[in-house]
């Protein structure tokens, strides 16, 4: 017989999908952009700020990830390793970059929000929304603080972002996730689903930042360096991952008090704010340098997180391998120096290294 907590946990993701679905049934009806990945993020945004007690789908929504890391994976070929030496002088304003973060960051949300120093680093911090709450909370930060400024600067990103690309740069975002699942050989289909189940759990195993896009983003990665995989993961898989990155987004607002949404969700808008601005500042010095397009520009330094930028790459048509390089270049500073300002100013024990689980229970 099943427990009657069980129960409850299975309804309450049922209901969370329900809802997640109806936003994509909103958006295609009235032709929005996105409705895989907004429909769901804003159904449950809404239903989230309404009181509806959601619940995430658990492993089913971490794993939802090993496809983006598979569609990345599989879009560096040996062309784009070639060109990888002529991204290094842009690489290289990442850690420029994040200092810039830090400097206005931290005494922002340390002296005008009122956190005290470890909330305010890792608020201040663009890594992963799970790896920043994960090392927070660990060193002694607020996790609820932390929670809601990530979300909400993912939040605001993915809404913002379509339309600077779309109406600022004139970037067409109807680009093709991908082939049908029925135009790509089953071979080739067993291999992508080995390489994003065997290479999220052997990272997970071996303690990899963002295990389920980094694990199965270096097994895809060798699969077509070596000519096994010739295609991204089917279309119907990158939109099932859309699906579940944005009910994820949406249901992170759930139990929201209005003291919340006034402190720490007002405190995410203006810092997104102001992580705009820094945003504009380096990719414009890329772009003028002439080290990448306009459009890769501004997506490789735009601040939001690594699974949602990729998804805009993908429909933007932009240089995936560009683009990703520069975000993994980002989380990996952010996350290596995580551990080593908590164990500096001694506010809790040092993390033994990022997971990738997001809480089932939100």
């Amino acid at each position: 017989m099943t427990p009657a907590f069980l129960d409850h946990s299975i309804s309450r993701t049922f209901i969370t999908l329900c809802i997640s679905a109806i936003g994509v049934v909103f958006f295609w009806l009235l032709d929005l952009p996105l409705p895989f990945l907004f429909g769901p993020m804003f159904a449950s945004l809404v239903a989230a700020l309404a009181g509806f007690r959601l619940r995430a789908a658990g492993q089913v929504s971490v794993g939802a990830r090993t496809i983006l890391g598979v569609a990345v994976g599989a879009s560096i070929t040996p062309a784009v390793i070639a060109e990888v030496p002529q991204m290094m002088l842009s690489i290289a304003l990442v850690p420029l970059y994040l200092l810039a973060i830090a400097a206005v960051g931290v005494p922002f949300f340390q002296k005008i929000c009122g956190f005290d120093r470890v909330t305010a680093y890792y608020s201040a911090m663009p890594g992963g929304l799970q790896d920043m709450v994960i090392f927070g909370q660990e060193a002694g930060g607020d996790i609820r603080a932390l929670s809601l400024v990530h979300a909400t600067r993912v939040l605001v990103i993915v809404s913002v972002a379509p339309m600077i690309l779309s109406g600022a740069m004139g970037v067409s975002l109807d680009n093709p996730v991908g082939q049908p699942a029925a135009g790509i050989p089953w071979q080739e289909l067993v291999i992508m689903a080995a390489a994003a189940i065997a290479g999220w759990k052997i990272a997970e195993r071996l303690g990899v930042f963002g295990a389920t896009i980094i694990g199965p983003l270096i097994a895809a990665l060798a699969c077509s360096l070596t000519g096994l995989i010739h295609a991204r993961p089917p279309a119907e898989a990158i939109l099932f991952a859309q699906f579940f990155i944005g009910t994820g987004i949406g249901v992170g607002y759930v139990g929201v008090t209005l003291t919340e949404l006034r402190r720490f969700v007002a405190s995410g808008i203006v810092y997104v704010f102001v992580l705009a601005v820094l945003a504009v500042v380096f990719s414009e010095v890329v772009v003028l340098s002439g080290l990448a397009p306009p459009m890769e520009g501004f997506l490789a330094f735009a601040p939001g997180g690594q699974a949602e930028m990729t998804v805009l790459a993908i429909i933007a048509g932009a240089d995936l391998g560009y683009v990703v390089l520069h975000h993994l270049t980002r989380l990996v500073l952010v996350i290596t120096c995580a551990p080593i300002f908590a164990s500096r100013v001694g506010a809790g024990r040092q993390s033994s290294g990022p997971r990738d689980n997001t809480p089932d229970d939100k």
